[in-house]
């Protein structure tokens, strides 16, 4: 048989207890010797699985990988797409309900309605340590598919609150359910994909809420005009949390929990899905709670540097995802023309966090991406600040409100900038729960900066939102910085160990560009054993062929 070497296009794949320094794994890794002096039981499950796994050599050519990897998007992508998508109409069927009667019908009072986008948040801040300690332990698939038919069942039962006592106590036990949704879409995409794959499917996920701001405008509009002994804000209550219980009863039977444990693929294929991501360094999931994980994960700077950055983006996210429709209606316009004018909203946050997610993937980079995201919205938010709101002013004004909208772009962004930089399983969640408290600490303050009796111009919030979208620059730029340290120190501890100073990421390159090039780097890095550490559940700061990601 021939060797890797006389077919750069394939590649030998062995599970580890039979592997040779020249195997490679798919594509994209080598396949190294093992450590065999951590207990099986510290290591992560990938590591588990592929002691189990077979000894036979299977070789894995670049179309295998691709299989594997179409698969892998057909099965899982579809559910997130809409389960994220049932969130963010859930959470949107407040502002929504504002334009229909709510505030009158339930008679809020005060900062009441700014309470009710809050108080969710208050209840997510709370849960993300559960959350955190629950994706480490139980599994990832079933955990999710329950929170979403508990907070479906709670939005259903919204329809029947009278005043803002019910109003509250079912937003908050929305809150308190919806808070593992998005944290297990990013351990999902980071158990599952490449550093390079994950930029672009965290976006496809949270680019929902640009659909949900299109299709749900026109589901409103549409649910508004029913004639019911019902309030049209009832019937959106109740119509979203129908379909919301029905489908978590789908992704409890389809989501799997892991590629180990996933039914659509074959035995060979689980190997292929685990040892393609052996470069990421990241590992797959232990199944333990490793205190010194969060030890580390509270001492990194980047940590705080995460959440930094979450916090001051979604703080103006919390204001303007309550208010949007408040403020456009304070433009001059009808409940009715006040959601269709929200449509073009939707549509400039998917192609920002879509166009966002390309760019960044194409040049390899997060950190410029993030700091072209910031210009527009603060075009936006000066255009609003500086205009009057005289009807001729009108055009002038969506234009302004419509640039704010490329904001969303930012977020997905910032979950994959952090995931792409942090390995070891219980940190992961540890720092994915950070950047979920900082987000949800500024979209509980966000709602605050804003009121309905500042209406038309709700001068405060803007300006609030202008400063901080220039704080989020200013922490990007340090974010840069640190990243450039942090791997100059990755390299000097390479050549202390006898490593090659400078190594390439192969989790980050794609074949189709690279080569032969690409080929020679892998098989020359799989006689330096780089990636001998990345199913141990060892943290990026413990693992010194972890390169950090701009």
């Amino acid at each position: 048989m021939s060797t890797p070497k006389d077919h750069p296009d394939i590649i030998h794949l062995e599970s580890p207890q039979a592997q040779d320094p020249q195997t490679t794994s798919p594509e994209i890794t080598p396949a190294p010797k093992p450590i065999t002096d951590i207990p099986l039981t510290g290591r992560d499950k990938a590591a588990q699985f592929l002691k189990q796994a077979t000894q036979s050599p299977i070789i894995v050519t670049p179309s295998d990988n691709a299989r594997v990897l179409r698969k892998i998007d057909i099965h899982l992508l579809p559910i997130i797409l809409f389960v994220y998508c049932l969130q963010s109409l859930d959470k949107t069927t407040l502002s929504y309900a504002s334009v229909f009667g709510l505030i009158e019908d339930t008679h809020l009072e005060g900062e009441q309605f700014s309470w009710l986008g809050s108080v969710v948040y208050v209840a997510q801040l709370v849960f993300q340590p559960l959350v955190a300690y629950a994706l480490v332990k139980l599994p990832v698939g079933k955990f999710c598919a329950t929170m979403v038919f508990c907070w479906g069942a709670v939005l259903c039962g919204m329809t029947a609150a009278k005043g803002f006592g019910g109003l509250m106590a079912a937003r908050l036990l929305l809150g308190a359910f919806e808070a593992s949704v998005a944290p297990t879409f990013v351990a999902v995409v980071q158990m599952w994909y490449r550093r390079k794959e994950q930029t672009t499917r965290n976006a496809s996920w949270y680019a929902m809420l640009g659909v949900v701001n299109m299709l749900g405008s026109l589901l409103t509009y549409g649910l508004g005009h029913i004639k019911s002994t019902l309030r049209p804000y009832q019937i959106i209550f109740l119509f979203c949390g129908c379909i919301t219980v029905a489908f978590s009863l789908v992704m409890y039977v389809f989501m799997p929990d892991s590629p180990m444990e996933a039914k659509f693929l074959k035995e060979d294929e689980k190997v292929i899905a685990i040892e393609r991501l052996r470069m990421n360094q990241m590992g797959i999931g232990s199944g333990v709670w490793k205190w010194e994980h969060v030890r580390e994960a509270m001492l990194d700077p980047k940590t705080w540097l995460w959440f930094c950055l979450m916090l001051t983006i979604s703080i103006p996210s919390g204001g303007i995802s309550t208010f949007g429709p408040l403020i456009i209606q304070s433009f001059g316009f009808d409940s009715f023309t006040t959601i269709l004018f929200n449509i073009p909203f939707g549509a400039v946050q998917m192609i920002a966090t879509l166009g966002g997610a390309w760019v960044s993937d194409k040049i390899h980079m997060k950190s410029a991406v993030l700091l072209f995201l910031c210009l527009p919205p603060i075009a936006g938010c000066i255009i609003l600040l500086v205009t009057g709101r005289a009807p001729s002013d009108r055009a002038v004004l969506l234009v302004g409100y419509y640039i704010i909208s490329v904001y969303p772009g930012i977020s997905p962004l910032i979950y994959s900038w952090s995931g792409q930089n942090t390995a070891g399983d219980t940190k992961r969640k540890v720092t994915t729960g950070m950047l979920f408290v900082g987000a949800s600490v500024g979209n509980i303050v966000g709602p605050q900066l804003f009121k309905p009796s500042e209406k038309p111009r709700y001068d405060r919030g803007l300006r609030s939102n202008l400063a901080l979208f220039v704080v989020l620059a200013v922490l990007i730029v340090v974010g840069m910085l640190w990243i450039k340290v942090l791997n100059r120190r990755q390299a000097v501890r390479r050549r202390a160990l006898g490593k090659p100073e400078v190594i390439r990421d192969l989790s980050m390159m794609d074949r189709k560009k690279g080569g032969r090039e690409y080929d020679d780097e892998v098989l020359n890095m799989g006689d330096e054993n780089v990636g001998n550490k990345a199913f141990e559940d060892v943290t990026d700061l413990q693992n010194e062929d972890f390169i950090y990601v701009y």
